[in-house]
């Protein structure tokens, strides 16, 4: 059968330096903060917790009472004890059981919403630091992985504090307090009974070495998995425009094929545990009822003794047993939780610095920047410009000269290698980058509209205006009209990617956005490419309607539409190699005025 061709993911090789001592402890290292980390989470709740972990206490110890009390009945039902003496040790028995049902129960239920809670606040963590992290960070990263981060392995953060914690910390105490009161009872039988620990020290140490590295590989897995279907339906129409189906499923096939490898040899490691503990069971209750039977034959102890040791040797390997099953399930666990928080590590976008009203003039002095500190070449070097209050600004040039470079540094949205970038008088780094970026709107190429209804995509641009600012807003945009005439007018729901519109009302819709920010600052990325002729029209005597009285610059590939502009900065490869009045560099037929008699 083809089930039995799996070759293991992991080899020999790896087996074995995950086994060396400098691995070993480097893994410990990861796993002791790991688990540092999340009790950090959990520890919020320390009256809850403290509660659960006495009932925890008490319902062990119940655990532990009941075969004694059993044991004890049989012994006196021998020695021909009254049925009325017989019956208080019944009805003990019964109340024990019945606090150790209440008592399992109640801290069930409290470590459920810890559980929930933790997992509640760990998700919250995540996805605010998400937005506090600079674009280089996502730029390295699928997005559909992110996701699995934020979903998966968070997820299995909370069934693990749902079901392993409680049960972990019970099999501890009843391990322990079964080891005391066997030892109280016969330290000889105890020893015999523990002649299989290293068996299971061994066992475990065998299987543990195969599955950390692998549940490790099969989260990571996962998490390309997701990337790979968020990519391919964000990408559809490029998928289908292209016929690339076929090496699609080519790749989703590999990418699952190694889930299913991984999650096979993970799992039949694990699943090795509970049978191979379950063997021992069973051959340390053969030892014990062995042995206990000739130390009764002769008289060293109670048929009763006998009773309650054969029980808690069951208890003895049963927690052990309950620690095994839910190993693979905390491995599991903190593969994800290590995935999370090597997110939460990473450093934040520099978000200090003092709030300041803009008055809209901006200076580059010197500014170079690259994207990757690896590149032979910076995308832009040396740029300088300056650009006064009210005045709008074109930039143009080849694709990859620096334009949206350049736009992307105005906002903040990454830092400078080197040179100043200066708003009125503050160098950027002066300035908040919420305040800077509260004054900026913003006109892309490819508007992006949200999936609520029209008047809150528009209202995105200031979330406290009113309805009356967003008719108007939409009325300078030439936007009016066409919301005018849907079934539900300003109240319709749009789609995540606004399919119900054409992409000519998306961006008379963005621009809308932007006339209610009301920004001091204005940043326009080609906004009329790929619109017919009419609708350009009305975009076109929008912008100009947004532009007036503030610092526009425009990314222009078509040179017909910044007819109007005050300045215009040329670009190739990262420099400028044209600056100047519009006027000035036509009647100078240089680079632009070339550009303009193509």
């Amino acid at each position: 059968m083809k089930f039995f061709n799996y070759e293991p993911i992991i080899t020999k090789e790896q087996i074995k330096n995950t086994s060396g001592k400098k691995k070993k402890g480097e893994r410990a290292q990861n796993w002791t903060y790991t688990l540092k980390r999340i009790f950090d989470f959990v520890a919020e709740q320390k009256m809850l917790l403290f509660i659960v972990l006495l009932l925890v206490v008490l319902s062990s110890a119940f655990a532990l009472v009941g075969p004694f009390i059993i044991g004890r009945l049989i012994d006196q039902f021998i020695d021909g004890s009254s049925l009325s003496q017989l019956s208080y040790w019944l009805y003990g028995l019964a109340v024990i059981y019945l606090l150790y049902s209440f008592a399992s129960y109640f801290q069930n239920y409290w470590m459920v919403s810890i559980a929930q809670q933790t997992v509640f606040r760990i998700r919250t963590q995540l996805y605010g630091h998400f937005f506090k992290l600079p674009l280089r960070f996502f730029d390295k990263r699928k997005h559909g992985e992110l996701m699995s981060r934020a979903t998966n392995d968070i997820e299995t953060i909370s069934s693990t504090l749902n079901s392993a914690f409680i049960q972990v910390v019970s099999s501890i105490l009843t391990l322990t307090g079964t080891v005391a009161v066997m030892l109280w009872l016969s330290p000889l039988l105890t020893l015999i009974t523990m002649l299989i620990v290293p068996l299971m020290f061994y066992g475990m140490r065998w299987i543990t070495k195969r599955t950390s590295l692998l549940f490790k590989q099969q989260q990571a897995a996962i998490g390309e998995m997701n990337g790979l279907i968020e990519e391919s339906i964000t990408g559809q129409h490029v998928v289908k425009a292209f016929s690339q189906e076929t090496e699609m499923l080519r790749q989703f096939d590999e990418k699952n094929t190694r889930i299913r490898t991984v999650g096979f040899w993970a799992l039949t490691y694990s699943g090795f545990i509970p049978k191979v503990m379950n063997t021992l069971n069973s051959l340390s209750f053969a030892i014990v009822a062995l042995a206990g039977g000739l130390f009764a034959y002769y008289g060293h102890i109670s048929i009763g003794t006998i009773i309650i040791f054969t029980e808690y040797a069951r208890q003895f390997t049963r927690p052990l047993n309950d620690l095994a099953n839910q190993f693979n399930t905390v491995l599991s666990a903190l593969a994800g939780a290590e995935r999370v928080f090597l997110i939460l590590d990473e450093k934040e976008d520099e978000i200090d610095g003092e709030n300041m009203e803009l008055l809209g003039n901006v200076r580059f002095q010197n500014v170079s920047f690259q994207y990757d500190a690896q590149a032979s070449s910076p995308t832009l070097s040396n740029v300088s410009f300056e650009v006064k209050s009210g005045q709008s600004v074109a930039l143009i040039g080849q694709t990859g000269a620096g334009k949206t470079t350049i736009m992307q540094l105005l906002t903040g949205l990454y830092e400078k290698t080197d040179g100043k970038i200066v708003f009125d008088d503050m160098e950027i780094e002066e300035i908040s980058k919420a305040s800077l970026r509260s004054q900026m709107a913003f006109v892309l190429q490819d508007p992006f509209l949200f999936e609520m209804s029209i008047k809150d995509n528009i209202r995105y641009g200031k979330l406290d205006a009113t309805d009356e600012e967003i008719y108007e807003a939409a009325k300078k945009a030439n936007a009016h009209t066409f919301i005018d005439k849907l079934p539900e007018k300003y109240d319709t729901i749009l789609s995540a990617d606004g399919s119900q519109i054409s992409q000519g009302q998306k961006q008379l819709l963005s621009i809308a956005r932007a006339f209610v920010a009301d920004p001091k600052i204005l940043l326009l990325d080609e906004a009329t490419s790929s619109i017919d002729t009419v609708t350009e029209l009305h975009i076109q005597e929008a912008l100009e309607k947004l532009m007036e009285d503030r610092t526009s610059f425009i990314i222009a590939h078509r040179l017909n539409t910044i007819r109007k502009v005050d300045y215009v900065i040329v670009l190739n490869q990262g420099k400028i190699i044209e600056q100047g009045n519009r006027q000035e560099l036509i009647e100078n037929q240089g680079v632009f005025g070339q550009m303009l008699n193509v």
